[in-house]
């Protein structure tokens, strides 16, 4: 059921003996990544980047035919003293420069939007309370750019919250600054008939630490494409992640590390939980080590647990390594159902079977909701948990 594959330090391993061949497809695209529409195909299904998404469900996104239409998106910003917002126009030198997308819906949401939202933290800032961005959908189609910059050495916390009814085609660019640390919880908790596809990008500066927490709750479809890249030696990612799959959503997270400066780390976890008929999560995690990435640390792990019968789950870990120089790398995957002897334990101490089953899933999430650090936060994320548990049971 559990597949782990670990490179350790001194390796002199390369990396068409660490993943398969077909593994390169997946991490570096079909296409080359840009800006323009025209320079991708519209997609049918067949290609590796597209085969688990369902297409007829993106309600337009991949072939051109979504305009932005109905009402747009409520959008309100909270933030500190000393934190600066502004709205500009594409031609910004900030707009796209965490990276150019990677497929036919960002390159359309890149060209689609009116202006672009900027958050900016100045250098040598430390913010003591968090940035809160608060994304609200009342029905429309609409296309989105949001980037948050980070001078060198601020340190910043931002939550990003989805909620309501929407199609949305987005790009979210995070820019760290030399020594900068960034933390950043997106939450994605809308109504039942959303639609939300988008691609998130971080530049991390050289010693700076990013910190991402993607949590996934709602939504008819959502899929996700985050990306790291380095501008600099000793940047650190971790990217932590948590889905609750409910009856009928397809929920998809397609994760990118590209090591290519040297003595830089990544740590990626996802965890996810399924319920109900066609309940359908999709993680692919990606992660390429370059001849130049001397000093490498890297893992990734993702894993799945199944309520109940009907659901589905393709989890799908490339490793592609180009140098032997490194500390060390690896990769796991696994899906089960519940732990019979877990349920069994807590039941012999006269805990009931639905109360036993929630405190099986609260375990199962909870080291991942500790990292977000925000006790409010933290609270509605496990409530929300307990909810949907609460509803199958009912």
């Amino acid at each position: 059921m559990a597949e782990a594959q670990n490179i350790p330090a001194g390796s002199t391993t390369t990396g068409s003996l660490a993943v398969a061949a077909e593994s390169t497809v997946a991490t570096r695209m079909s296409a080359p990544p840009s800006y323009d529409v025209a320079d991708f195909p519209v997609p049918h299904g067949r290609e590796e980047e597209w085969r688990f998404t369902p297409l007829a469900r993106l309600k337009g996104l991949h072939d051109g035919s979504a305009v932005a239409a109905g009402p747009d998106l409520k959008i309100d910003i909270t933030a500190p003293e000393g934190v600066t917002h502004e709205l500009v126009d594409r031609t910004d030198p900030r707009v796209g420069k965490a990276g150019k997308p990677v497929d036919r819906v960002a390159a359309q949401a890149y060209s689609s939007f009116e202006k672009a939202s900027v958050v900016s933290v100045p250098k040598e800032t430390v913010l003591s309370e968090p940035i809160r961005i608060t994304v609200h959908g009342e029905g429309g189609t609409t296309f989105g750019h949001q980037v948050v910059e980070l001078g060198a050495f601020a340190e910043a916390v931002v939550v990003i919250d989805h909620t309501g009814d929407a199609v949305l085609g987005a790009n979210v660019d995070y820019l760290l600054g030399d020594g900068a640390k960034l933390t950043v919880v997106s939450v994605q908790d809308w109504d039942d008939d959303a639609v939300h596809v988008g691609q998130h990008n971080a530049l991390v500066g050289r010693d700076a630490t990013f910190k991402s927490v993607v949590v996934t709750f709602g939504g008819d479809l959502v899929r996700l494409h985050p990306r790291i890249t380095y501008a600099g030696p000793g940047g650190e990612a971790e990217l932590y992640g948590l889905y609750f799959t409910e009856q009928g959503q397809h929920q998809e997270h397609r994760l990118f590390v590209d090591h290519e400066a040297s003595n830089c780390r990544s740590h990626v976890v996802y965890k996810g939980a399924l319920q109900g008929q066609d309940a359908h999560a999709v993680w692919i995690g990606d992660v390429l080590i370059q001849a130049s990435a001397t000093g490498t640390d890297t893992y990734e792990l993702n894993r799945n647990l199944v309520l109940t019968d009907g659901a589905r789950v393709d989890s799908v870990p490339n490793l592609e390594i180009e140098t032997g120089e490194i500390v060390g790398a690896g990769h796991a995957s696994a899906t089960g159902r519940f732990d019979d002897e877990q349920l069994f334990y807590l039941m012999a101490r006269g805990i009931p079977a639905d109360e036993a089953r929630r405190l099986v899933v609260r375990g199962f999430f909870a080291e991942l909701v500790q990292q977000i650090g925000l006790p409010d936060v933290e609270e509605r994320l496990m409530s929300k948990v307990e909810a949907e548990l609460e509803a199958s049971a009912a």
